[in-house]
């Protein structure tokens, strides 16, 4: 049986509806917070079990019979390390074959202050001897164009990124990795560095938008902390802002760049286009 943690998060849901292609659905455990938030997933088939991080108990009983685990990793920005180190004790104790993980691209040299606790996350599934594969994610497209909306309303995409380029690709290629890799054998003790098949920078998505809309858009390269300003004046809490402008500033610096190609050969075809996700935005 295979078990997805976070599986109501966006991520997650779409590993779920990749699984279900090859998968019975009564082989899935979604394994969640709240479980009334995956009625949805329910409904389908797939058996949900509630699966609290700071609840040993109920991890316990949600990876019961559990052949192979996806740690999905926290959305929480900090403090992660401990919710995933009990995830991967847990696995331990109900004798899984193989943890799958979330990372982040390049966490093992990455100088992104967001690389820490996805770098020591992987420490501690290495020291628990657990089979593992680590899915070192690049950046999501989507999350580019969260700021879509006030970019066509002020004119302007704004970061910190300069020139850097970011290698990002669509959720649902990662969500399709992660769900071949699950269902592969022979996975463990294998890292993938998953990225896109084409790199851009966000003057780059900054023109594609203006293509697409026939608006006049720019990008607007900000220091650092004047990036996280804005940010933070967007309504975004303090840390999620700091964690977001040092990532840009780390990008400018190639740490969110791979050009390896070992994504689009998991998932066998190519990355999602930014060019079609903007696109998708645009449609709303």
């Amino acid at each position: 049986m295979y078990a997805i943690t976070g599986a109501t998060g966006q991520l997650g849901r779409l590993v779920i509806e990749a699984l279900l292609n090859t998968i019975p659905a009564d082989r899935i455990v979604a394994a969640v917070r709240n479980p009334a938030k995956a009625s949805d997933l329910a409904e389908l088939g797939v058996i949900v079990r509630e699966a609290n991080y700071n609840r040993p108990d109920t991890l316990a009983l949600a990876f019961t019979g559990i052949d192979k685990l996806l740690l999905i990793s926290s959305t929480e920005v900090s403090g992660r390390l401990p919710r995933h180190r009990a995830v991967i004790e847990a696995g331990q104790r109900a004798g899984i074959s193989l943890i799958a993980y979330t990372s982040m691209l390049h966490a093992d040299t990455s100088p992104a202050t967001l690389a820490v606790e996805h770098r020591q996350t992987e420490e501690v599934i290495a020291a628990s001897g657990l089979p593992a594969t680590i899915l070192r994610n690049g950046w999501y497209t989507e999350n580019h164009l969260l700021a879509l909306p006030a970019a066509l309303e002020h004119g302007a995409f704004v970061g910190a990124a300069k020139d850097g380029r970011f290698s990002s690709a669509a959720r649902r290629d990662y969500a399709e990795a992660a769900a071949v890799v699950l269902t592969t054998d022979n996975q463990a003790g294998k890292t993938y560095e998953l990225a896109a098949d084409q790199a851009f920078t966000l003057a780059d998505v900054a023109t594609e938008v203006s293509r697409q809309s026939g608006k006049a858009i720019a990008y607007k390269d900000l220091a650092q902390a004047a990036y996280q300003d804005v940010l933070m004046g967007a309504g975004l809490p303090d840390d999620l802002s700091a964690l977001l402008a040092d990532a840009d500033a780390a990008a400018a610096r190639g740490a969110l760049f791979d050009d390896g190609g070992a994504l689009s050969r998991l998932i066998g075809r190519p990355t999602t286009s930014m060019q079609s996700l903007v696109a998708a935005a645009l449609r709303g």
